[in-house]
């Protein structure tokens, strides 16, 4: 039977909305983007991976996959940044998390603005990262150290719910090394910036989080930004002479879809 033209356009209709749906609340929530950059002008390279923004709540198989993704890739660094659980009872399940990364590969993380407003508790949070060969920064710095590298982390306070000080978290820092700072909320950035034009800090890269790429956009364009995001949605950013990067991130809060912002974990060589 020829099927004719209004029966066409209908199914046509109705296979191009089941394609759209599909890729809102599945493909690109679940299956994640993996992008790799090599900013290393040396041959002692040091490999980081960044994940933000998980708002986990329950283990589903895609933070299975994530985890089997870092533990195959072996980084010698990964960093947090920001918006691991929306309160207390995302504790557990960050644990569950956590127990399928080996925990040979040292971890950094600093706090988000959900975290904050979800009243976690942070000593809790920190025994939790401790547990796992890692360590929570809250403007604080510490020294990593490979066999041929030294680089300094360098963790800020979340700029919405926390008190973000770049002065103060530079206490520990050796003016010799490279630096990496974590940054939960991109708009602090800009102040980091202005504030580096007198601590003359050697910062490679700031990792940012937050925003989530927008979430929901259209033609590049964010219907929504919390904030806290000041002028930043996703990627790469230039601020004076140093580069950030603010990471479309893994998770979702309010509405449980992404539109043309992919969920992503990001490798960095460095």
């Amino acid at each position: 039977m020829k099927m004719n033209r209004r029966n066409f356009i209908i199914r046509s209709f109705f296979a191009l909305l089941g394609l759209f749906l599909f890729d809102i609340f599945w493909f690109e929530k679940y299956v994640i983007q993996w992008t790799t950059y090599d900013l290393s002008n040396s041959d002692s390279k040091i490999k980081i991976v960044q994940i933000t923004d998980l708002h986990i709540n329950k283990l589903k198989s895609f933070h299975k996959a994530i985890a089997n993704k870092i533990n195959q890739e072996l980084p010698d660094l990964i960093c947090i940044t920001g918006d691991s659980v929306n309160n207390n009872k995302g504790l557990p399940v960050l644990n569950q998390f956590l127990d399928l990364i080996s925990k040979e590969i040292p971890k950094v993380v600093i706090m988000g603005n959900k975290e904050y407003a979800g009243k976690v508790d942070i000593n809790s949070f920190r025994a939790l990262i401790k547990k796992h060969n890692g360590q929570l920064l809250i403007n604080e710095s510490l020294k990593f150290s490979t066999a041929n590298r030294n680089l300094a982390i360098i963790g800020i306070d979340d700029f919405i719910g926390g008190n973000p000080d770049f002065t103060n978290a530079l206490t520990e820092y050796d003016s010799t090394e490279e630096a990496i700072v974590l940054n939960h909320c991109p708009e602090y950035s800009d102040e980091i910036a202005i504030l580096n034009e007198i601590q003359k800090v050697n910062i490679k890269l700031i990792l940012s989080g937050h925003t989530h790429g927008g979430q929901i956009t259209f033609l590049g364009k964010a219907f929504y930004k919390p904030g806290g995001s000041g002028r930043f949605l996703r990627g790469w950013y230039k601020l004076n002479d140093i580069r950030m990067y603010v990471s479309k991130g893994i998770g979702t809060k309010y509405i449980p879809i992404r539109m043309g912002s992919r969920a992503e974990a990001t490798i960095f060589y460095v």
